[in-house]
């Protein structure tokens, strides 16, 4: 492992966070805000235009980010969660990323 500068995902939880229901669960998603933020970014990381500030930042949205496809995939797994359209979630939304899994057939 690694030691890595970054801002503290809890930190950015407060304000950059929010929850989209989707059938019987909740899924935890980037608000707009961060969803911009993050994107913004990342652009720049492609082509290293980073500074470092920046570059903690970017690390700590990451792992947010990885920590919600853990969560949400437990949730999903709990649930026993199936989309059956998952072409209509983000019908009333903007273009997004989000982390989902299927869960295996129990």
């Amino acid at each position: 492992m690694t030691p890595q500068l970054m801002i503290q995902p809890s930190a950015l939880m407060s304000s950059g966070i929010k929850m989209s229901e989707f059938g019987n669960i909740y899924l935890f998603r980037f608000n707009d805000e961060l969803q911009s933020r993050f994107e913004e970014l990342l652009e720049k990381r492609k082509t290293n235009q980073l500074t470092p500030t920046e570059e903690a930042e970017y690390a700590g949205i990451s792992e947010l980010q990885r920590i919600f496809t853990l969560i949400n995939a437990q949730l999903a797994t709990k649930s026993k969660w199936c989309p059956t359209q998952p072409e209509n979630l983000y019908d009333n939304e903007r273009d997004t990323f989000v982390n989902t899994v299927t869960p295996p057939n129990i």
